[in-house]
This record gives C-alpha cells, structure tokens and sequence, in this order.
C-alpha cells in the first residue's frame, strides 16, 4: 500500500514538471522595457530639459532624445551603470541623493514617486537593455 502512494506521489508530481516549468521562477522579476516602461517615463519627465536646446542638455550635455545618447550619457561621463542601480548616477539624481541644486527632475519639489524611481531601478539592474 505505501509503495502505491508513493509511486502515486511522485508520478503526480513527474507530471507536474512540465506545467511548473512555464512558471516564471520570481513572477516579480517581469523584465523591465526601455520601450514600454522607461521611454515614457523619460517623455513626461525629462524630456523638456534634456534634448539638445533644453537646460539641462546645455549644462551636462546629456541627451535622453535615444536609447544610445541616453547610455553615452553626459560631458561628465556615463550616468547609468547596467547592473548596478545604486551606484548610477541617474538614480543618485532622482532620489535626491546628490546636492540638492542638482536633484531631477529639475524644479520639481522631491523628487519621483518611489514606484517611478523602482521601474528605473528594475531596469538598470536587469541590464538596462534597449528592449
């Protein structure tokens, strides 16, 4: 009798693998789209200082107008590090986490909502792909 319920278990459970290998293993762990997610994100809130003409263009010279002049980054160097959220300098710079007269979005009081600034995170740290 035990044998059966064992060889019953484990058959469930063989015929079970291929369902739960469909599963996302972190269903949270949704890749994160530079067209989708973070494009939008930079049109409604930094697009209007950011291109070329813009202030914000001017003093840094970052331009956030392509994928590829968003990752070239400004005169001072690159401000996204794929893979590393805490330490790229766009992140530093919406979580208020620089001098203040240098905070974005420019002339905004605080700074990004905290679940705008986690869609950032997600995407530096998955690689910040041009997906």
């Amino acid at each position: 009798m035990k044998t059966a319920i064992l060889f019953s278990f484990i058959a469930s459970a063989l015929f079970s693998l291929p369902a739960l290998a469909d599963q996302p293993a972190h269903p949270d762990k949704k890749e994160v789209s530079f067209k989708s997610d973070i494009r939008p994100l930079l049109d409604d809130y930094c697009m209007s200082c950011h291109v070329p003409g813009g202030k914000g263009y001017e003093k840094s010279g970052l331009d956030m107008r392509s994928y590829g002049s968003l990752m070239k980054g400004t005169k001072f160097g690159p401000i996204i590090k794929p893979g590393n959220s805490q330490d790229s300098t766009l992140i530093v710079l919406v979580e208020g986490r620089a001098d203040p007269s240098i905070s974005m979005p420019y002339g905004v009081k605080g700074s990004l909502s905290k679940d705008k600034i986690a869609i950032l995170r997600k995407w530096i740290d998955q690689g910040a792909k041009d997906n």
